[in-house]
């Protein structure tokens, strides 16, 4: 750990020309780490570590007055400290900086973003009900009340607990390195305190668009002014015969990864299903906790769909240098007790399996409702479906992409968030377009990959760098247009990357 004394004390000090112009130099604040941040004339202090997972903002980029994480593209305002654009909810610290020739000196620390509280206006919802409590719905819920919106605020969730942060399940709580007060986005008294009524083991099971009215399981009734429907996706459930005692789980709530991890703690092997994003992070999980691990899948490379094959293999590599099995242009035929027989005949003894093939939007609800649909719920580039006053977003949200030119629905974490927050903002009359970049990170041991953009199909990859050193760039083009970009151990550059897509837009 480096010497903190070791750091430029800015409340000292420290020569503005030592500062790159768009860059940043990284020290404290008396005990708080700091970095101080150069645009022009101007100079910036704030709190040197990413709200999120403490990513280092010195590394990260300056865009603007912002400067964004390098690791999982959080955006913070320099000005204020706000955090702008999940996945960061919290503000960094910041402090008023005062120049005295070539000198700038970090002042008080100013107080957290404070919202305005003009929210009784005529105009705005006299209440909110939000159904879902993922990514999109919390995201939304917290905007709300940041923005300054007074009025009621109901979210109903199918789950038993509060919102989480989802990632974390299939990666470091999954593999014992995350403790389980880690996992919620916000303590059990945040709702309170926010006046957000949080509901939870409450699916809605109908929508009056006329009386503006939501029907829940648990028999209630919740009226809206607004509403906003973030039902997420479901796990596929494939119809596998199974007999005896055969443990089968899938891994979309806390409680799924809290039940993982008990059958894991007495078992020796494990058969994971699917060799997507998911179904790869639990089996390196798993491996981290010592069980041996198959993976079944019926691709002939592991997420060649997503990424092509040659990242693919790449990916496949790192898990087989840590004794990952398999056993691929394969399915699970049927799972008797502790036996795993596949599409060819094959056994595999395996004391529980893991399901990891896929997701469905969850839009049984909105169908019932009569919103258009679109292989999810259909909504404009302001998140709005085709009723007035409801919004989706999340998982189940099929929107306008500005950079591929097509209607999409994309499963990430990030995206939900983001969404989430634009149409909170939406709700309070504020016409903002979601013309964010997407953007999703994978971990697998000491490997990480980051995506920025959305390809389905491609017709030309590049690679800079080395696949084979795990240090690249890989941009997914079509007609010349780059759709998506893959870094390797270039965390700056999937930040530029992500910008350039931006900015492409923008012109």
């Amino acid at each position: 750990m480096a010497d903190d004394t070791a750091r430029p004390d800015f409340r000292n000090g420290f020569p503005i020309d030592r500062i790159p112009d768009g860059g940043s130099v990284p020290g404290r604040v008396d005990a708080d780490e700091a970095i101080l941040v150069r645009r022009g004339g101007e100079v910036f202090a704030v709190g040197a570590h990413c709200t999120h997972y403490q990513g280092p903002l010195a590394e990260g980029l300056v865009v603007g007055d912002t400067v964004r994480c390098p690791w999982h593209h959080a955006c913070f305002s320099l000005r204020s400290g706000e955090a702008l654009r999940a996945p960061a909810i919290d503000p960094v610290p910041c402090w008023r900086v005062e120049r005295v020739g070539n000198m700038a000196f970090a002042r008080e620390k100013l107080s957290e973003p404070r919202a305005d509280s003009a929210s009784n206006a005529a105009d705005l919802p006299a209440s909110v009900v939000i159904i879902g409590g993922g990514a999109a719905g919390f995201a939304a819920a917290e905007m709300l009340r940041r923005q300054g919106y007074q009025g009621p605020v109901t979210m109903l969730s199918a789950d038993d607990s509060p919102p989480v942060d989802r990632p974390n399940l299939s990666k470091d709580f999954l593999e014992g390195n995350a403790q389980d007060d880690w996992i919620p986005l916000r303590p059990p008294d945040f709702y309170a305190e926010q006046r957000i009524e949080l509901v939870l083991n409450a699916r809605a099971s109908a929508i009056d668009l006329k009386l503006k009215r939501v029907q829940a399981t648990n028999g209630k009734t919740y009226d809206f002014g607004t509403l906003l429907i973030a039902t997420g996706a479901d796990p596929v459930r494939p119809e596998t015969p199974t007999s005896g005692d055969a443990a089968i789980f899938y891994l979309r709530t806390f409680a799924d990864a809290r039940a993982i991890i008990a059958k894991a703690e007495s078992a020796k092997s494990v058969v994971v299903v699917g060799a997507g994003f998911i179904g790869l992070e639990v089996a390196a999980s798993m491996r981290i906790r010592g069980l041996a691990v198959h993976v079944v899948a019926p691709d002939k490379v592991p997420l060649e769909r997503v990424v092509g094959p040659d990242v693919g293999q790449v990916v496949r590599a790192v898990h087989e240098e840590h004794g990952v099995v398999f056993h691929l242009g394969k399915t699970v035929s049927r799972v008797d007790g502790k036996q795993v027989t596949l599409s060819d005949g094959a056994t595999l003894s395996a004391d529980f399996v893991v399901m990891g093939v896929g997701v469905r939007p969850s839009i049984a609800l909105a169908e019932q409702t009569g919103l258009a649909l679109d292989r999810g719920i259909a909504v404009d580039e302001y998140l709005q479906t085709s009723a007035p006053a409801v919004y989706a977003a999340g998982d189940v949200a099929r929107w306008p992409d500005p950079h591929s030119g097509e209607r999409v629905r994309i499963e990430h974490w990030v995206v939900a968030e983001r969404q989430g927050q634009v149409a909170a903002q939406n709700m309070l009359g504020h016409r903002i377009r979601f013309d964010a970049v997407p953007f999703f990170w994978s971990k697998h041991y000491d490997f990480a990959l980051h995506y920025v953009g959305h390809a389905e199909k491609w017709d030309a990859v590049e690679i800079e760098g080395s696949l084979a050193a795990r240090n690249c760039t890989v941009t997914y083009k079509r007609g010349g247009l780059t759709l998506a970009v893959v870094t390797i151990d270039r965390d700056l550059q999937s930040l530029r990357a992500e910008l350039s897509m931006e900015q492409r837009v923008l012109s």
